[in-house]
């Protein structure tokens, strides 16, 4: 099984790529999580990234690409993988089918999760986290059980600033500036798989499971 996940900030697809990979015994492959391990194990492609993350600088396509060609290349992908969030932009997505075209490894579905923009900004904005064991709640939708403070260590629970409305807004401007393209391009090529992904993470999950069990040796 070969997949990308695409979808705006907030839509999910996070939680089903985990979900799905421990239903299908496949790799998760966030590129947020490929960036930290590189600069932790200060690998060479780890190291230019931290060189213009330090700056405050986009980490460019050339670096992102390496860290993931390397990754797919690892026995860890060896029965497949999804990728949660990448590419996002097109330039980005015909590198990674160059990777696999030299691998012969081509990817089998892109699976775009939909939510409305009003949906999006409430799942956000009403997001709130634990500064110290970082976990997360929701106002509405999973509040903790102390109000104001994490039920898990006590601890005051904050807003991130990327979940307040502004910053919200502007996600999902840039989102669709540089990612939606990406549906009419593997729409083309007659491998993308549109998902109402507004119901509740089982009947999300349901649903995600049709698309991708044909593709699955589980």
């Amino acid at each position: 099984m070969r997949v990308v996940f695409l979808g705006a900030p907030g839509v999910g697809k996070g939680t089903q790529a985990d979900r799905v990979a421990a239903q299908f015994k496949v790799l998760k492959i966030s590129t947020g999580d490929l960036l930290r391990e590189a600069v932790r194990n200060q690998t060479p492609l780890g190291r230019e990234a931290k060189s213009y993350m330090d700056q405050g600088k986009l980490v460019p396509d050339s670096v992102v690409i390496g860290l993931v060609r390397d990754k797919l290349r690892d026995p860890s992908c060896a029965r497949g993988f999804i990728l949660d969030g990448f590419p996002r932009t097109v330039p980005q997505a015909e590198e990674l089918g160059a990777v696999l075209s030299a691998a012969k490894t081509p990817l089998d579905r892109v699976v775009n999760f939909k939510v409305s923009r009003e949906d999006i900004v409430t799942r956000l904005s009403g997001r709130r986290s634990c500064p110290k064991c970082q976990a997360t709640f929701h106002v509405e939708f999973a509040p903790s059980k102390k109000g104001a403070a994490c039920d898990r260590c006590g601890e005051t629970l904050v807003q991130r600033s990327d979940d307040k409305r502004e910053a919200i807004e502007t996600r999902l401007k840039v989102y669709e500036e540089q990612t939606a393209p990406l549906i009419q391009y593997y729409g083309t090529r007659r491998l993308l798989s549109e998902l109402d992904a507004a119901g509740s993470v089982d009947a999300v999950f349901e649903s995600l499971f049709g698309v991708l069990a044909p593709y699955s040796a589980v």
